[in-house]
């Protein structure tokens, strides 16, 4: 229902609603009820406050105001930072306020009352969210340093001991770990790693979690310092910042500097260093595992933000998640990686979500429009889709302009607790426990913990929050590579190549999968219903690097002398053209596992690859004749094409295109 008011009234009420509200021409006016005012309710919200957002940057004697009674204090929700006025005012991140609600109050009635002020345009209860882990960790019991004579791994590189148990990252199909264990249910790393980057210092990662571990032996070369708090004064704010002592971020529950990581296991489960692991582990350091951008042991793997909004069981209200994206921003990170969500079925749209959840999604915004290196114009949000075994993403991670990430086990089929559906961009490894024949964890993903959660500092953990820090590993990668070879991107372009950087996943998808959630009772998944609901399929390394590059990809099967096609690249005459050579460098046919020299007959690339892994062909080819012209001969001009070929154990259907 609209309101009737008079003209004086709707005069003074217009900026209000201009400054909250789009209006679209040709529509007209209207003033929002009170209870339209009103985001969420108090079921599931912090007890103590009220995030309101007002319709201009209040002043101090209209905070006053309205403190009067039964609020206590206003505070300003996210601390300004000299040199981002202009972006904070574009989104009006200057006019979100905490409204501290005093004791025994009835937040409902404080609710209801702000929204009735003409200077208020939201008011927000304050929602907390969940991590989207069931909890749980399995201590990895073993040597977790590799012996001073020890070479490096033969297939990944590097010589981490634990390297051998990342099926993550390069997965031949080993029924130790599963009876159902499928060859190429991984990342594709390994020859990214060997052939183009292993990470970037200057690239930071923001973890927006728990605490992570930053003493973690096989994090700390790896973690982001903030030199000036580092080398500053104890309990002084340094840098400007608006945050005091936050050496390695900040830890928003508490707000102090210093990250908790490990102060009560029942609650801080080491989610946040596990997450940390997957991203930039430090390789090649003779130590634990590997992470998916850690360098090569030289000091040049990603560097990881700790941005801390859940501890000792308390946090994950928007409040704390939505400072620590504005934080992450205004202090270098180019990607937050966000394992958390709101609970299944809060949100059933994007329209509800941004009309509900204001301050979380202005700091989104804020986030992806800060550049902080040198190849995108802006951030990168990645985000878990939750373990609710859903048809659908959960939010935040739902929003269409968001990348959110579903899981996939080491059998390369989603895992019983992943959503999916719409909202889900594409599948990445979350593990799973209790795969056939269910006798061990080796499912699951190995990755750092901090000692109190297991005493070797390594331990195993499943959920769509590991499959996101994959995405987000890549990611850095990505930005990593493009730096290296001189690309720039904006964020719109680079996204969209991130997420077409996929392998087909729904052929795998027929008939039923044996799991088991409580151990002792096996389950079946009927996997029909995934079909063409996990996104774009698999995230491959890889495919992205080569997007990045401008090189076509291709795959060929593992183990068979196949052809693919390449008419794409040579004209629709392809099989007319005469073909001068195919070129492969040695390390390429090594990684390739190449059993005779790849040939060009009939349009199509005939390859025999042996081995799983990536590299690039060169095919030469004449345009206009048969022979190249030169002085004493007329003929056409030389083509020259290179060509990125993926080995795989399986081929999509369509002759090899991704």
């Amino acid at each position: 229902m609209i309101k009737k008011v008079s003209f004086l009234a709707f005069l003074l009420m217009t900026a209000i609603v201009w400054s909250c509200q789009k209006i679209e021409d040709g529509m007209s006016l209207e003033i929002p009820r009170i209870e339209d005012k009103i985001l969420h309710t108090k079921a599931g919200a912090s007890s103590n406050g009220l995030l309101v957002k007002f319709a201009a940057v209040p002043t101090d004697g209209q905070l006053a105001e309205l403190a009067v009674g039964q609020i206590t204090d206003f505070e300003p929700l996210f601390p300004s930072t000299p040199g981002k006025e202009e972006l904070e005012k574009k989104f009006e991140l200057d006019r979100w306020y905490v409204a501290n609600i005093a004791e025994g109050i009835d937040i409902d009635g404080v609710a209801r009352k702000l929204a009735e002020s003409n200077k208020v345009c939201l008011v927000e209860y304050d929602i907390r969210m969940k991590l989207a882990t069931d909890g749980l960790t399995f201590p990895y019991e073993g040597p977790v340093e590799a012996p001073a004579t020890r070479a490096a791994m033969s297939d990944l590189g590097f010589n981490d001991p634990l390297i051998s148990e990342q099926w993550n990252y390069y997965n031949l199909g080993d029924l130790s770990i599963a009876s159902t264990a499928y060859a190429g249910a991984d990342i594709n790393i390994k020859d990214t790693w060997s052939s183009l980057t292993a990470g970037d210092p200057s690239i930071i990662v923001a973890v927006i979690d728990q605490g992570v571990d930053y003493t973690h032996p096989d994090l700390v070369p790896n973690m982001w310092v903030n030199e000036v708090e580092k080398n500053g004064k104890q309990g002084v704010d340094d840098d400007g910042n608006g945050y005091i002592d936050d050496i390695h971020g900040f830890n928003f529950v508490d707000g102090k500097g210093e990250i908790n990581y490990d102060r009560d296991v029942d609650y801080d489960t080491g989610h946040a260093t596990h997450c940390a692991g997957i991203i930039a582990a430090v390789n090649n350091n003779g130590l634990g595992m590997a992470g998916v951008a850690g360098g090569t042991g030289n000091n040049d793997g990603v560097k990881i933000m700790s941005c801390q909004i859940f501890s000792q069981g308390y946090g994950g209200e928007t409040r704390f998640s939505s400072r620590a994206i504005k934080y992450a921003a205004d202090n270098g990170a180019s990607i937050i990686s966000c394992s958390y969500g709101y609970p299944g079925g809060t949100f059933m749209s994007d329209g509800e979500f941004l009309s509900k959840d204001g301050a979380e999604a202005d700091a989104v915004r804020y986030f992806e429009a800060s550049k902080n290196n040198d190849v995108l114009d802006g951030g990168i949000a990645i985000y878990a889709s939750g373990n609710d075994g859903d048809p659908y993403a959960g939010y935040p991670g739902a929003l269409n302009d968001i990348i959110s990430v579903s899981a996939f086990g080491p059998d390369y089929l989603p895992t019983f607790y992943t959503n999916y559906g719409p909202g889900c961009n594409i599948v990445a490894p979350g593990g799973e426990a209790y795969l056939p024949p269910w006798t061990s964890y080796k499912g699951m993903i190995l990755s750092t913990v901090p000692l109190k959660v297991a005493p070797s500092g390594y331990g195993y953990k499943q959920g769509t929050s590991m499959a996101c820090p994959h995405v987000s590993g890549i990611a850095a990668l990505g930005i990593a590579y493009s730096q290296k070879i001189g690309k720039k991107f904006n964020i719109r372009d680079f996204k969209n190549m991130l997420v077409s950087s996929a392998n087909d996943f729904d052929s795998r998808l027929n008939g039923t999968k044996t799991y088991v959630q409580v151990p002792g009772s096996p389950g079946s998944l009927n996997l029909g219903k995934y079909m063409k609901k996990m996104g774009t399929g698999s995230i491959d390394a890889w495919v992205f690097m080569m997007k990045i590059e401008g090189v076509p990809c291709l795959t060929a099967e593992m183990g068979k002398n196949g052809w693919v096609d390449v008419s794409e690249y040579f004209g629709t005459s392809s099989k007319n053209l005469t073909y001068l050579s195919v070129e492969v460098s040695d390390k390429d046919r090594e990684a390739l596992g190449l059993a005779a020299d790849p040939y060009m007959e009939y349009g199509r690339l005939y390859i025999h690859p042996t081995k799983m892994g990536s590299g690039k062909v060169t095919i030469k080819a004449v345009g206009g004749g048969t022979v190249v012209g030169g002085d004493d001969v007329v003929g056409g001009m030389e083509i020259t094409q290179e060509v990125s070929i993926i080995s795989r154990p399986f081929k999509v259907n369509n002759g090899g295109w991704l």
